[in-house]
């Protein structure tokens, strides 16, 4: 079970550096954009530090409060999470 718990986080946190990748990719080329909310709703189902990491690396979104506030309290959050969880024998 931990195992499959592992593999669906780093799905999620890979899914949410694409997206951002790829958001950053459609602003330089003109083409639609995806949504701030999609991303922050990615980042907020535990792809948060998959989406901290794509802002970094892509210096995408890092001047914008909506994401430089929340991001990283969403980090914060998911890893007492799963560190609770593993802790207490929840999963």
């Amino acid at each position: 079970m931990p195992e499959l718990l592992a593999a669906c986080l780093c799905a999620v946190n890979i899914l949410s550096f694409v997206i951002c990748g790829l958001d950053k990719h459609y602003a330089r080329t003109g083409h639609r954009r995806i949504s701030e909310r999609t991303l922050l709703m990615s980042a907020f189902l535990f792809g948060s530090f998959g989406m901290l990491s794509g802002m970094l690396v892509f210096r995408h979104k890092t001047l914008h409060w909506k994401f430089i506030v929340p991001v990283p309290i969403f980090c914060i959050i998911h890893a007492c999470v799963v560190i609770l969880a593993f802790k207490y024998n929840l999963i």
